[in-house]
């Protein structure tokens, strides 16, 4: 059986302009869940005498296309089906499950970033501690430099006494030499010149 032209240009019309409303309410939907009650029916239209087409679970995510009558509203529910429900079932806040799912998901990353804080603070209390070991060492150091200091400067200090007492001692022989030469020598020439007179 062949389709005249107008027939299947009638057709492909109605297939195009269903794909062009499909296609347009779903870029127009807004996030949606269904409410946290037992899994609900969909059905073809906004009412209970339209054909069931299925159910959508409770928690399901859900794109909300903005049509509704008769208490029902038209979604696109997980599986891609622009389907109606009634309304008291759609929400626009997430339910129970993607809640915890959410706070599951949330505790986990604080979970692992405890664990890595941990990590980090055990390796930073190490590296403290190597610090202060390292600290401990440095005062050592600086205490047995300190007694060395000490100990050089109490030599020297005995080095500039001693050295100032032989300066001393050197300076009491030389007057007493020059004292001794100063009165020995004007007699010796004193006698030198009466002996002198004498023998003339």
């Amino acid at each position: 059986m062949t389709l005249s032209k107008p027939v299947l240009t009638f057709l492909l019309l109605i297939i195009s302009s269903s794909i062009y409303l499909q296609t347009n309410a779903q870029a127009n939907t807004t996030q949606g869940y269904i409410s946290d009650e037992l899994p609900i029916f969909v059905h073809s239209g906004p009412g209970k005498n339209y054909r069931i087409l299925g159910t959508v679970t409770s928690g399901s995510e859900i794109q909300i296309t903005g049509n509704s009558r008769d208490d029902y509203s038209e979604v696109i529910d997980d599986k891609e089906r622009t389907v109606w429900l009634e309304s008291k079932y759609v929400s626009s806040e997430p339910g129970l499950r993607v809640i915890i799912a959410q706070l599951n998901s949330k505790l986990a990353d604080l979970e692992g970033n405890s664990s890595s804080i941990s990590e980090s603070l055990l390796r930073a209390n190490k590296k403290v501690d190597q610090y202060n070991s390292e600290k401990t060492q440095l005062n050592n150091e600086i205490s047995s430099l300190n007694k060395t200091l000490s100990e050089v400067s109490l030599k020297l200090k005995d080095q500039d006494t001693s050295i100032k007492k032989e300066w001393f001692f050197n300076g009491a022989i030389v007057l007493c030499i020059g004292l001794v030469l100063g009165l020995v020598l004007p007699r010796l020439s004193s006698s030198k010149k009466s002996n002198m007179g004498n023998w003339k």
